[in-house]
């Protein structure tokens, strides 16, 4: 499975290390920036991760920014994403589970690294468990 990820400055530390940690697993992991500390803006990375995710419903994303609300937000605009603010592992994985979430969101500047590899490998390790979660699910993308 692919993994699309992005962050704006202030995720890019943690994004580079949750990189490094899913290359270590052997997971395909393609980077959609942001590359640097410098600045960034998160509504350019949380529109390019999830137009990704959109094009190969075989995939999920994974977004960062400091507090994880702003890119998650963002990404929650495109219609057909259903991303997740995790800081938690239980939460990560409810959040596929119960919501079926194509991208998790985690707040950078407030998750301990160890915490975050826990909710990435919660999240890629959960499944959609469908029935009644469906027909709520349902009633989300009807709006």
């Amino acid at each position: 499975m692919e993994i699309f990820i992005g962050s704006d400055h202030a995720g890019f530390s943690l994004k580079e290390k949750i990189r490094k940690y899913l290359a270590d697993k052997k997971v395909e992991v393609i980077d959609c920036g942001c590359y640097s500390e410098e600045r960034a803006d998160y509504p350019d990375y949380a529109h390019k991760v999830a137009e990704n995710v959109l094009a190969d419903k075989n995939t999920l994303g994974i977004l960062l920014c400091g507090s994880g609300n702003g890119i998650n937000i963002t990404a929650n605009k495109h219609a057909g994403i259903r991303s997740a603010l995790c800081w938690m592992p239980e939460i990560a994985s409810m959040a596929r589970q119960h919501n079926n979430a194509n991208i998790m969101a985690l707040p950078a500047r407030y998750i301990a690294e160890d915490v975050a590899f826990a909710c990435v490998d919660a999240y890629l390790g959960a499944s959609f468990e469908g029935g009644r979660h469906q027909d709520r699910i349902n009633k989300i993308e009807s709006c």
